[in-house]
């Protein structure tokens, strides 16, 4: 039986349009990744301090945003997954304590090209199994050749500990079926309880020999300019000063 020509060209017409819908969501996670990565050189060139560990992407695959179409009930058009469906771009930065990671989103966030959709706080307020993150939603433009598309980006932001136990979570949630044992559930609690005293521990002991984070981060690093340099340097100010 031949295929319905309907069908063909339905289908060759949403390849085409789906291809470039993935590809502007990768340039938007690329954006996110290259403003992230100046803030972490800026801290390593500027200062004596760098709140960034790590950084990590993804994209969603096609399965599972039709999964995630199928099971919310939307309309299988891009318009409405455009609108509805914001976590089809990911960033997840990992820093190094708790102050770091608002510290990193206030920087990401204030830029004038990034909108900001929304801010949730589960660091200072914990999902009922223990989970602590910062998520933003935001926005960001990423220019074709055709003129800026809008791109939304999920951003995660949190700390090592947290990080660990979220992974193990994620490992155990889907190990068995989001119907995780209560006895588990209980320990992964108490796993949260113990991560967030490490957070807390070692953020104080770093700021006992370090100072805090905060001071730490305003503080301009040594200069790299030389004697011999610097001397030129104020040569040339003096005879432009002298000049006008």
């Amino acid at each position: 039986m031949a295929p319905d020509a309907h069908m063909v060209a339905y289908a060759r017409q949403m390849r085409e349009d789906f291809s470039r819908f993935m590809m502007a969501y990768q340039f938007g996670v690329e954006e996110v990744l290259t403003k992230v990565g100046i803030l972490r050189k800026e801290f390593l060139y500027l200062h004596r301090y760098n709140p960034i560990e790590h950084i990590t992407s993804r994209i969603k695959s096609p399965e599972s945003i039709l999964d995630k179409v199928a099971r919310r009930g939307l309309a299988p058009s891009l318009d409405s997954i455009r609108e509805h469906i914001t976590d089809i771009a990911g960033v997840r930065i990992t820093c190094s304590f708790i102050a770091d990671t608002y510290r990193v989103l206030d920087a990401l966030t204030s830029q004038d090209d990034v909108r900001v959709l929304t801010v949730k706080d589960y660091i200072a307020q914990p999902k009922p199994n223990g989970y602590k993150s910062l998520h933003a939603i935001i926005e960001i433009p990423v220019f074709l050749s055709t003129g800026p598309v809008p791109v939304t980006v999920e951003v995660q932001i949190r700390t090592i500990a947290m990080d660990f136990w979220a992974s193990l979570e994620h490992k155990i949630f889907y190990k068995y079926d989001g119907d995780v044992p209560a006895h588990l559930a209980d320990e992964l609690s108490e796993a949260a309880a113990a991560a967030e005293h490490l957070d807390r521990r070692m953020e104080q002991l770093h700021a006992e020999v370090h100072g805090s984070t905060a001071a730490i981060a305003n503080e301009p690093a040594s200069t790299e300019l030389d004697e011999a340099l610097l001397q030129r340097l104020w040569e040339l100010s003096q005879r432009h000063a002298e000049a006008n």
